[in-house]
Parts: C-alpha cells; sequence; structure tokens
C-alpha cells in the first residue's frame, strides 16, 4: 500500500516527514518539484509533479491519498479514491459534496477520513475525552446544566502591533471574518452575521492563566450531537470558536468596518488585494516562532452549583522543530494515515476518532509536538 501526500504547503511539513521516517512507502506530489525537495528532498527522492490524472493513474486499491491542497480539491480526490478502492485523509471540515460521498464509500469499503488536524481535529478528541469523562464520573446526571466551549487560535508568539501574523495566505482569515456563525449562549442560539458582533473575553486556564479575545467560528451547533451529548441534556452554552489576543479588535477595527462594505465581484478582487497587502506587512519571517492556544472545556451545574468542570488546555510555540501550526496540523493527519493502515477506521465518511483507545494513542504524539498540555480539574480541592 502507497501513501500518496499531495502538497507540501506549510502547514504540511512535519507529519510528512514523520511519515518517510518512519518507513512508510511514500510518494510526494506537489506543483513545484522545487518546493517539494527542499522540504523533504533529504529524506526521499519519492517526489512527483501533481498532476490529477497522473495521481489517479497510479492509485491501485488500499492506497491512502492524503490533501493538504485547497478546499477545492477534496472531492475530486476522494472521488478517485473511490473509483480506485483506495482510502483519503483531510484536515478540513467535510463539506456537504464530501458528506454525500458517504454511501458509496461504505459500499466500497473505502474510509474517507477529514477533520485530523489541529481545528478542526485535536479540539475534536479533547472534546470526546470529557464528555466521556463527564459521562463515567459520580457527578454525571442527565438533569445537570452542561456548558461547553472550544477555543483554538494561532497567534504570534512575540506580539506586534497588529496583534496578528500569517502562517499562510490570510484571504481565508478574510474571508471567514464575512462568514455568519451559529452557537449556543444562554440556553438559546445565538446567530451573527460577523464574527465581531459577538466577541467576549476569556482566560485560558494556563499555569499562568491569559486574557484572549474569543469568537464563535461556523456552525457550533450540529457539533452537539458529533461529540455526543444527549438531545435531553439543557445545554446553557455551546461554542467552538476563534482565540486572538488581546487587543486584536481594537487593531483590525478599520479592517472590520472595510469588510462590511465588500460586495461582488468588486468586493472579491478588493479582499484579494488585502491579502496580498496583509501578506507582506504581517507573514511571519523566517524562523519566527508563532503560538497556538486550544481549550476544550465541559462544565456541568446543579441547581447553579457546579459539580464538574474541567479543561483540555494545549500551550505549542515554533521552536528548532519548526512552527507550532504545522506540527499541530500535520501531525494528526500522519496519525491518521497510520490508524487507516491499521484499519482503525470504518467504511465511509469520518472524523477524528472518538473511542479512548486511538484518543489516548493520539494525545500521547500531540503531547510531544507541545510546551504544555494539561486536563486542568477546576473542582479538584474543593
Amino acid at each position: 500500500m502507497t501513501i500518496h501526500w499531495c502538497g507540501t504547503g506549510l502547514s504540511a511539513i512535519p507529519g510528512l516527514r514523520r511519515l518517510i521516517e518512519n518507513g512508510h512507502d511514500l510518494t510526494v506530489w506537489n506543483r513545484s518539484l522545487d518546493k517539494a525537495r527542499a522540504a523533504v528532498g533529504d529524506v526521499t527522492d519519492r517526489i512527483r509533479t501533481f498532476e490529477f490524472d497522473s495521481l489517479a493513474s497510479e492509485i491501485r486499491p488500499g492506497d491512502v491519498v492524503v490533501s493538504m491542497l485547497p478546499a477545492d480539491w477534496h472531492v475530486p480526490l476522494a472521488q478517485a479514491c473511490l473509483e480506485k478502492g483506495a482510502h483519503f485523509v483531510s484536515s478540513s471540515y467535510v463539506s456537504p459534496e464530501m458528506a454525500a460521498l458517504d454511501g458509496k464509500a461504505r459500499d466500497a469499503g473505502v474510509a474517507l477520513v477529514n477533520e485530523v488536524g489541529l481545528d478542526p481535529g485535536i479540539d475534536h478528541l479533547m472534546a470526546h475525552w470529557l464528555v466521556d469523562d463527564y459521562r463515567a464520573s459520580a457527578e454525571y446526571d442527565p438533569r445537570n446544566v452542561v456548558s461547553f466551549t472550544s477555543y483554538c487560535g494561532g497567534v504570534p508568539k512575540q506580539p506586534n502591533a497588529f496583534r496578528y501574523k500569517f502562517s499562510w495566505s490570510p484571504l481565508g482569515v478574510l474571508k471567514a471574518l464575512r462568514s455568519p456563525s451559529r452557537s449556543i449562549r444562554a440556553f438559546s442560539e445565538l446567530s451573527v452575521q460577523r464574527p465581531w458582533d459577538a466577541l467576549t473575553e476569556y482566560t485560558a486556564p494556563l499555569p499562568t492563566p491569559e486574557r484572549f479575545e474569543v469568537y464563535p467560528n461556523r456552525d457550533s451547533v450540529p457539533f452537539l450531537a458529533q461529540y455526543g451529548f444527549d438531545p435531553d441534556w439543557p445545554v446553557k452554552e455551546f461554542v467552538r470558536g476563534t482565540l486572538r489576543l488581546n487587543g486584536w479588535a481594537e487593531a483590525w477595527k478599520d479592517v472590520f468596518c472595510e469588510l462590511e462594505t465588500l460586495d461582488g465581484a468588486k468586493g472579491d478582487a478588493r479582499l484579494a488585494q488585502m491579502s496580498e497587502q496583509f501578506w507582506a506587512e504581517n507573514a511571519y519571517a523566517e524562523g519566527e516562532p508563532d503560538r497556538v492556544i486550544l481549550c476544550v472545556a465541559l462544565k456541568a451545574e446543579r441547581d447553579g452549583v457546579p459539580v464538574h468542570d474541567k479543561t483540555y488546555v494545549l500551550d505549542a510555540h515554533g521552536d528548532l522543530r519548526g512552527s507550532a501550526m504545522a506540527r499541530l496540523v500535520s501531525v494528526p493527519v500522519s496519525l491518521a494515515v497510520e490508524s487507516l493502515l491499521l484499519r482503525e477506521f470504518p467504511a465511509g465518511v469520518s472524523t477524528a476518532p472518538s473511542g479512548p483507545r486511538l484518543i489516548a494513542r493520539w494525545m500521547g504524539e500531540i503531547d510531544k509536538q507541545a510546551q504544555h498540555l494539561e486536563i486542568v480539574d477546576h473542582l479538584k480541592g474543593r
């Protein structure tokens, strides 16, 4: 079985190198051979120019295709896998078009695995662990009022005036800021057209607690079912969101104002122009350390009093191994590939694993990528 790894962008390299160094049969596919050789040429010479037809002709039954390419490539590559009886892995969210392949994948005995990066990915593992831990606790009661928050962000380790730096094209960040979100606040759905309309502050329970700005991201509500919440649980809060440095909203207020005015083809052109400007002014310099913070929390209350309250906390920064973002996106992808080779994923469209054995094994590897990983019990010793 051959692993076909497509894409050697900034977020792909640590996981790709890990698979090669672990001795897997792997071919690298990238549009630029020079960039791929610069990234992994010291550990492999199996580097091919990415062309869809060329790759499709090389896929064999049981192979694994990894897409670290832009999202519009995921479904075509997954469809090629279905035709050849191969498996597929991506760190991206499951799109409606990907979800529609579930039945065909089940019938073909093929696994199409998505959401196995950082966010989505590691956050899913933490959420499943917290829910299972709560269900198994003495404090569990289906009548308890439950609150869940998951905040993730990549920020500069050395803060700048813009309160943010870019690991890749800023266009994705700008487009996300124009997207509506849906979450649960005070037992009711909260829908906002722009993220900054729901901006709040959050204190991360790090060894030295830190304040951040956070906002809900995309549609949180479907993840109630994905994380195993009982439909009858009273849910006070449920938010999957993005974390930014304090002062981010103030530094970006002019950006927000302009985004409100953009529309149509001219708006898209201006977005592209803004992206180029931000990349020129606020991209990470060579070797400059980034930082990733991920905090996933589950709290249960009875008669207004917390009876169960834990937060899974990760803090990582760039070091001699490269950027924290690259490690935490691509290493879980490599873990998913290895799990696929061990037949630990079911046929069909799936996301990050929810079983305790796989979660424990993956989190053990993820722990090596972070400077700090801890489960904080806020009621311990109370």
